[in-house]
């Protein structure tokens, strides 16, 4: 290869897709995505979201209503089989069927999300080569969000490296003097190859205790790098009937 071709190989950009798993049979909140959130529906404001720092994205779902929604704002679906045990199960059947390096897999019930964060997952994947996995978490400094099941918590070690995740409140505050708690944000970023591969495994013990996918990449022993996103979390989660109508009074709020 000459020196032109060596220079353009080493310069090539990683391919970022974003995948957005949205199931519409949700225990809590089933129809979540398209339930109304200020005049649209929270898939199609999960999308705007996305959009503005990755234009490639695909909805992965199970029902035709929501690829019809989708497509009603200009958006791409795809369908999935019915069946998958998580989110990263369902984007993972998308991907095999794209071209990506790295896929963003963030979930169809996140309409706040800062489109700034899906870049803070991304770039430790783009830094360090040996890195198959990346999240964010954010500090929770509301109790009420604290002790919610809806809000996943996460501890890391001193590398940013997640130890666990969990519904329940972690670290448990026996000195609460040294307790900081953090929620887990709910975007990946993955190697593409690496999301292939995580998804042939079987679900642990802990990712079904929990209900948290994320948990089966450590029981496999790979590490999470986990950043604390820039950005504060203000938005209520979206998991129940009276968080729904909580987003709706924070948009008003925010005159949007």
């Amino acid at each position: 290869m000459n020196k032109e071709g060596s220079q353009k190989k080493r310069s090539k950009k990683a391919k970022v897709v974003c995948i957005i798993p949205a199931r519409y049979g949700s225990s809590r909140l089933p129809g979540k995505p398209l339930k109304d959130l200020g005049g649209k529906s929270v898939i199609q404001r999960t999308c705007e979201q996305v959009a503005e720092v990755v234009p490639d994205y695909i909805v992965a779902t199970d029902d035709e209503r929501i690829v019809k929604e989708v497509e009603s704002f200009g958006g791409k679906a795809m369908m999935t089989r019915k069946d998958h045990t998580s989110g990263s199960d369902r984007v993972a059947e998308v991907a095999k069927k794209i071209e990506a390096d790295i896929i963003v897999n963030v979930q169809g019930d996140e309409p706040f999300i800062e489109p700034g964060q899906i870049k803070e997952s991304v770039q430790p994947l783009l830094e360090d080569k040996s890195l198959q996995m990346a999240t964010l978490k954010t500090e929770i400094k509301d109790k009420k969000e604290r002790d919610k099941l809806g809000v996943v918590k996460v501890v890391c070690d001193k590398n940013d490296n997640a130890l666990y995740f969990s519904r329940s409140l972690i670290p448990y505050p026996r000195h609460g003097e040294h307790a900081n708690w953090f929620e887990h944000v709910g975007l990946y970023a993955y190697r593409k190859d690496f999301l292939l591969k995580y998804v042939s495994w079987q679900p642990s013990e802990l990712e079904l205790a929990e209900s948290l996918e994320q948990l089966r990449v450590l029981h496999h022993g790979y590490k999470i790098r986990v950043i604390k996103t820039q950005y504060s979390r203000t938005a209520p989660c979206i998991d129940t009937p009276e968080d729904l109508k909580e987003a709706r009074e924070y948009l008003d709020q925010q005159g949007s």
